[in-house]
């Protein structure tokens, strides 16, 4: 790798096709860039990409980071792992009927096959991936606080996860004085899905950041991660259509303001979309499988939206 830059970047480098669709040495070569850039967070699951493997199971990207941080003495103190618990699915194709899901046992043996594959002993930020009904919560938090005690998870978060049950999460934890939620993973962009629809991917019921979801975290001090904040690069390149749960006159109009602020900035709509959401408080995960990407990504962590601009995106509804 080359030198170091200094500053942080908030951008969270998402993992998800590492080992499957990405090889090996292009996974290293996106880890060492966006660590070069300033990178800290990066985020996988046990789960990926069960849907792209031989196996039909995930742990690919876990087992890839795992050789990677093994093959980069010193680096694991300069970069924070963040994985996901509950979505494997119980046998190749049984997803989503059938998945590991958010019991104690399951959340302890799902830890400790992805500390296994990662080579580490802590886990900075353990999610709970998507949301399991047929457990109690309060069962699922008990599981959390014997890890959080023990030292083997720093901090708890939920993706795919209604308000209400991520505030019933917080309030045992604290009636037990265990470590509570303090984070959201949900998918989030600048463009709005239309009412009764859920974005190609998406396929949990709560997994698309709402007004709700957005206040709740904002007034309880929970930080926020995007996952496809770019569309999978639809907003930049013309082979990929945005889809079609986004095609409403509201988004027309969210469009055109986007397109004038880039045009006038000279950058990407989806940098400006990154700008957007980081100047909101909102971490984007990043997906992309090429180094070009991912550093245009990164220079959007630099730019500043005036008031203006913010204002213009805001109220184009």
């Amino acid at each position: 790798m080359t030198h170091l830059h200094t500053s942080v970047s908030p951008i969270v480098l998402g993992a998800m096709s590492f080992g499957t669709l990405i090889d090996e040495d292009t996974s290293f070569a996106l880890l060492d860039r966006f660590v070069e850039r300033g990178g800290v967070w990066i985020d996988t699951a046990d789960c990926y990409s069960f849907w792209a493997s031989e196996s039909g199971q995930g742990g690919a990207s876990e087992a890839v980071l795992g050789r990677w941080l093994a093959a980069r003495p010193g680096v694991r103190d300069r970069v924070r792992i963040s994985t996901k618990v509950g979505a494997e699915p119980l046998w190749p194709g049984s997803w989503p009927e059938h998945r590991t899901g958010l019991s104690p046992r399951a959340i302890r043996d799902a830890v400790e096959g992805s500390l296994t594959r990662l080579g580490i002993d802590i886990i900075d930020m353990l999610w709970l991936h998507q949301e399991d009904r047929a457990v109690p919560i309060e069962d699922t938090v008990d599981a959390l606080a014997a890890l959080t005690t023990a030292g083997t998870v720093r901090r708890v978060g939920a993706s795919n996860h209604p308000a209400w049950r991520i505030e019933r999460a917080r309030a045992h934890a604290r009636s037990i004085g265990s470590i509570p939620i303090d984070a959201f993973q949900l998918n989030s962009t600048y463009l709005r899905v239309r009412p009764g629809t859920r974005p190609p991917g998406v396929a949990h019921p709560f997994g698309v950041l709402s007004d709700e979801q957005r206040d709740f975290a904002v007034e309880n001090g929970l930080e926020t991660w995007a996952y496809t904040p770019l569309l999978s690069g639809a907003y930049d390149n013309d082979a990929k259509p945005i889809p079609e749960v986004y095609d409403h006159p509201g988004n027309d109009r969210r469009l055109a303001a986007l397109s004038a602020i880039a045009a006038d900035r000279e950058l990407e709509r989806g940098q400006i979309v990154l700008a957007w959401q980081l100047g909101r408080g909102i971490r984007p995960i990043l997906g992309g499988s090429k180094i070009a990407q991912l550093d245009t990504a990164m220079d959007a962590a630099a730019v500043v939206l005036t008031d203006e601009e913010r204002a213009r995106l805001d109220e184009a509804v």
